[in-house]
């Protein structure tokens, strides 16, 4: 059975398509994690603020071991593809389970 985490984002009310441009200038960097099953960013068509960032693992284990990564580490440390530092575009972030 897989296993589904979800990071709920919480994003300005001008940050929504600067996070979207960011998650796609990445699509594709988590596919060849170990266990790594799918990726769906959902944007909120009413009035929230949050942002759900939904993945499917094999197993819990996959899912730590990809957090732990390097790749992961990479992918939020808030630098562009250009090398420029960035600062985060979410006001505030939370896993759920």
């Amino acid at each position: 059975m897989s296993v589904i985490r979800i990071n709920a984002l919480t994003v300005p009310e001008n940050g929504g398509e600067e996070l979207a441009r960011r998650f796609a200038e990445r699509a594709g960097a988590v596919d060849q994690a170990n266990g790594f099953e799918g990726f769906e960013l959902l944007r909120p068509t009413d009035d929230r603020h949050t942002w759900l960032v939904v993945t499917r693992w094999r197993d819990r284990d996959a899912f730590e071991a990809w957090v732990a990564s390097p790749a992961f580490a990479h992918g939020h440390r808030g630098v562009s593809g250009q090398g420029e530092n960035r600062p985060p575009v979410a006001l505030q972030s939370e896993i759920w389970s």
